[in-house]
């Protein structure tokens, strides 16, 4: 960490900055197989803005990486250099469009010509790739979270991936927030409260092999 100069102390995601930096310096990052038992947000109030946080401090993260944008292709290389602009900048851009793109969707529905009409060669391109990528989006999406609950397994929760398109529309609310907050308080910092279900209660903090013994609820309840 001192090699790569610490962590940006403004960045409201100093992970994704810290993880960058790294990679600058020519370390690499590994998947754990294990179980994480972070707890997620509950209620919509702080899961929205949990997720302006953290696209508000991607956006942070790739403004600053991308002010040398020659050396930072230096140091990761090409593959991660463009790694680093599909996962940074194209999960905020494709977040940003979706919306637009699902009016657009609907407009061509309602008036009955959906990917029919095309006034030229490269009109019927654009409708090609977008009703290809819109239904292997859509379908990459139902299959990853359809595999995620089939190996834990929790079979219970299939039904609910139908929200799945709901839950891209308020991640598009989450970014719209974030160039909000971008530009009138970049490094305010909205904190997430954990340990506020019963599951947080019962779970490895108070039964685990590694829990710490006198702990309170009060002490429990953190915010990141």
């Amino acid at each position: 960490m001192r090699t790569a100069g610490g962590w940006d102390a403004y960045n409201v995601t100093e992970d994704a900055d810290l993880g960058l930096r790294l990679a600058r310096c020519g370390y690499r990052c590994r998947t754990l197989a294990a179980t994480t038992w972070e707890e997620a947000p509950v209620t919509f109030g702080p899961w929205l803005r949990q997720r302006t946080r953290w696209m508000k401090g991607w956006m942070q993260t790739w403004l600053v990486h991308m002010r040398a944008p020659r050396d930072l292709l230096r140091r990761v290389g090409v593959l991660h250099f463009f790694s680093v602009q599909a996962i940074f900048g194209g999960v905020v851009v494709s977040a940003v469009v979706h919306p637009v793109f699902l009016a657009v969707l609907v407009r061509q529905v309602a008036q009955g010509d959906i990917f029919l009409k095309s006034p030229g060669a490269v009109a019927a391109a654009i409708n090609t790739i977008g009703a290809t990528n819109l239904a292997a989006g859509y379908l990459a999406g139902f299959a990853i979270g359809l595999a995620g609950l089939i190996r834990r397994p929790m079979w219970w929760l299939i039904p609910e991936l139908a929200l799945l398109p709901l839950y891209w529309l308020t991640m598009s609310l989450a970014v719209y927030r974030a160039l909000w907050q971008l530009a009138r308080d970049p490094h305010g910092w909205e904190k997430t409260e954990h340990g506020v279900t019963r599951f947080a209660a019962a779970g490895p903090l108070r039964d685990g092999p590694h829990r710490s013994r006198g702990r309170s609820e009060k002490h429990r309840r953190t915010a990141f």
